[in-house]
């Protein structure tokens, strides 16, 4: 299945151009809700696209207004816990390049590493560690997206996460930083590992995010991340972990990822 059989079903659906996608991540589907004018769409309908089976991510590509600006959103992502490979998680980066999608915004739920975060608490991702065992740019580059070998070093686009910064100072929300490190899952880490974790200089944990930044980079976008800091890591506290707390959380401070997200979108 070729990136343009995806391209040209979703024009076919949404012909208006698109410059700006957001990934979102566990209960933060919500604000594909707000958009405006908007076309829902299945992935399991889109070509070369496969289901979310992700407790928490609906599964639709959908297409909108936000204030005054065309977005597209993925309301749930895929994750390699699901059993899908780098190139199934990555697909719909290359089709969203194809599509016109210049800036890629990507939040998550994540676990927090870092003693000085709370439960509920936001953190803007400067720089990331994939510990995923893998990298989704690995087998023969396609040239027409991206070199071969390509510069990581401002993953996070330094304009936007000032940006954020900004944006979030207007809303009244602390916004932490800090680099958050990706793990396959689905079990939740090991307060050994969180401690290694740490040693490394690692903020937050989670199991999304670093596939689909690097596919972005690799083909030009300029990208934001945001976590929403959903539970402590193991061993952070004496407490059990599970995706009913991350759920919960995600829920209770959606309308305040929603706000900045939102903001820095009409600020762009």
């Amino acid at each position: 299945m070729t990136y343009q059989t995806a391209v040209d079903y979703i024009r076919a659906k949404s012909p208006e151009a698109v410059s700006i996608a957001i990934i979102l991540g566990s209960g933060l589907g919500g604000l594909a809700d707000k958009l405006e004018n908007a076309v829902s769409i299945p992935y399991g309908d889109i070509p070369g696209f496969v289901s979310s089976t992700a407790p928490g991510h609906n599964g639709r590509l959908v297409i909108g207004t936000l204030g005054s600006k065309r977005v597209l959103c993925m309301q749930g992502r895929l994750h390699l816990y699901e059993g899908y490979p780098f190139s199934a998680i990555t697909f719909p980066l290359r089709v969203f390049k194809l599509l016109g999608v210049q800036t890629l915004i990507v939040t998550n739920a994540a676990g927090g590493i870092n003693t000085g975060y709370q439960v509920g608490d936001f953190m803007l991702i400067t720089d990331h560690i994939n510990f995923m065992g893998g990298n989704p740019m690995i087998g023969k580059n396609d040239d027409d997206f991206g070199l071969r070998f390509f510069d990581m070093g401002t993953a996070y686009t330094p304009a936007l996460r000032e940006l954020a910064l900004q944006c979030a100072g207007e809303l009244n929300l602390h916004l932490h930083q800090g680099v958050y490190i990706g793990v396959t899952g689905p079990s939740y880490e090991t307060p050994a590992e969180i401690r290694a974790f740490r040693a490394w200089g690692a903020d937050a944990v989670g199991m999304s995010t670093v596939p689909e930044v690097i596919a972005a980079r690799h083909c030009g976008m300029d990208v934001l991340g945001l976590s929403l800091i959903t539970n402590m890591a193991a061993g952070v506290l004496d407490e059990v972990l599970g995706h009913d707390e991350v759920m919960e959380i995600g829920q209770l401070k959606a309308k305040d990822m929603q706000r900045l997200v939102g903001e820095v979108i009409a600020k762009l």
